[in-house]
């Protein structure tokens, strides 16, 4: 079939035959098997990028805690921008917020291991286990164990 190899060879142009495929309804003309796998990727893709971002995000506060003494902006703008685009993969797809309470605990360790790298501090300076709740984390306002605020936080 035609729009098959053309999957192989051009990408981009089989996704716009496919869209055109679609918006005309020429079912039988469609390359269900690559836009089936497609779809299914797109939905892996979400989950990975969610994953991720609170992963940078878990990192960056176990920093923002564990080395408060090199505490910069920069941080604190990563810190910022990882809550943000959370929110914003949440609210364009809902139904990954339960998605996100189950992998909590087990993104912890992408955190872990960037806090450690980044630090240069001992993985026995770290909690094993997460600090901080889902809430805490998320939570715009909270720098964990400072005096702080972030007031900038939405």
């Amino acid at each position: 079939m035609y729009t098959s190899h053309l999957y192989e060879t051009d990408f981009y142009d089989w996704t716009q035959k496919q869209v055109s495929l679609l918006k005309t309804q020429q079912w039988e003309q469609l390359d269900t098997l690559n836009l089936i796998e497609e779809i299914e990727t797109l939905g892996r893709r979400e989950r990975q990028e969610l994953r991720n971002r609170l992963g940078v995000l878990l990192g960056h506060l176990l920093k923002w805690q564990f080395q408060a003494e090199k505490r910069s902006n920069s941080w604190l703008g990563t810190i910022r921008e990882q809550r943000v685009q959370i929110k914003l993969l949440l609210q364009d797809s809902p139904s990954l917020k339960p998605y996100l309470d189950e992998v909590f605990f087990s993104v912890y360790e992408l955190g872990l291991a960037l806090a450690i790298r980044e630090t240069e501090l001992g993985e026995n300076v770290f909690p094993e286990i997460c600090p901080y709740t889902l809430d805490q984390t998320l939570n715009p306002k909270l720098l964990p164990n400072s005096n702080q605020v972030d007031e900038q936080g939405e």
